[in-house]
């Protein structure tokens, strides 16, 4: 079946969801952290309130919208045996889940967060300046993802192909250990140092600075080159993760971007604890390795579409677990510190 929301008819969608974020943005830099200081975990958590019931309240005005339009759409009514009721209520499901993945593999890109900060000695209040730029162009680079992935999985071949790739990515997760991340061996960094040489002194909240008449990048510009290599190699699990889940672009950019919104936030909350979920990379693991056999088996199993409300059950109780399981079973260096603790 052809997509819901097709371009050529909902542009003006893209568009303005983009002028919301663009606002959204002006106002968290611009108004909210317009004087840099290191954000509090009590401050962190409003925001990620703040970000997770915007993204859930959009997901219920896109349901709303679905259920008013697509009765009124002539080609939509004109497939055999069209629910609109049914099919509103998927596009929510579908939205919802596309979230959930995102945010849940976002769960990596704060280890490497927390990596870069110490690695270049960024000052924690300018850590938010860094992060809300790294967020700006992992918009632009997700909307190139979408845009590709969206002409590509119309190809069979090209969805066996990601589904292969996500089922070898979350057996990866699954049985190889975390290993560090060495910036100085990242392409973009060695580049950007032949370009212009880099000062190791932090100035300010600025990403260059202007020493002895010539010009520096800061190890604010240095980490965020970094941060934004790194995003391009997660959008390449995020990305066909969530095309996996539903065939519809305009719900796996909106679904996507609302997670990366909220990701700023997400860190200043969970930087400290994130050690603590433990196992959370192997529930990610399963994961990716589910929605990977969704594009090369389930579906076809089920005549062409997984039921969404199965994936979206598997999918949340096994975050869910792993989370749960994480804060139960502490990892032992944990279980030593706290009982450390209790004996002083």
């Amino acid at each position: 079946m052809d997509v819901l929301f097709p371009f050529s008819e909902y542009w003006w969608f893209y568009l303005s969801f983009v002028g919301l974020v663009l606002v959204f943005l002006a106002l968290d830099l611009g108004v909210f952290h317009r004087k840099a200081h290191a954000v509090g975990f009590r401050e962190a958590t409003a925001w990620t309130i703040v970000w997770i019931s915007l993204a859930l309240l959009f997901n219920l005005l896109l349901y709303q919208y679905a259920l008013w339009k697509f009765p009124q759409d002539a080609r939509l009514m004109a497939i055999p045996g069209f629910d609109p009721n049914a099919a509103a209520w998927r596009v929510s499901l579908e939205y919802f889940t596309g979230y959930l993945i995102e945010k849940a593999l976002s769960v990596d890109n704060i280890f490497v967060f927390v990596m870069v900060f110490s690695y270049f000695g960024i000052p924690p209040k300018y850590q938010h300046r860094v992060l809300f730029y790294g967020i700006l162009g992992a918009l632009i680079f997700r909307a190139i993802f979408v845009a590709l992935g969206a002409a590509l999985m119309q190809y069979h071949w090209v969805v066996l192909f990601f589904g292969g790739f996500l089922i070898f990515t979350g057996l990866k997760i699954c049985f190889a250990r975390r290993q560090s991340v060495d910036p100085e061996k990242n392409l973009l960094i060695r580049l950007l140092r032949r370009v212009m040489p880099v000062t190791h002194e932090v100035h300010g909240s600025q990403f260059f600075a202007r020493l002895n008449g010539r010009l520096y990048a800061t190890p604010l510009l240095v980490g965020l080159v970094f941060l934004e290599a790194t995003d391009i190699v997660f959008a390449v699990d995020s990305v066909p993760a969530i095309f996996a889940i539903t065939g519809e672009p305009l719900i796996v950019f909106t679904s996507n971007i609302f997670a990366i919104l909220g990701l700023r936030a997400l860190y200043f909350m969970l930087a400290g604890a994130v050690d603590k979920f433990h196992l959370l990379q192997y529930g990610l693991g399963v994961v990716l390795v589910f929605v990977g056999l969704k594009m090369v088996w389930l579906n076809d199993l089920f005549g062409g579409k997984f039921p969404i409300t199965i994936s979206l059950g598997v999918i949340g109780f096994v975050i869910a677990m792993s989370i749960v399981l994480s804060l139960l079973f502490p990892k032992r260096s944990d279980r030593i510190s706290g009982f450390r603790g209790l004996a002083g």
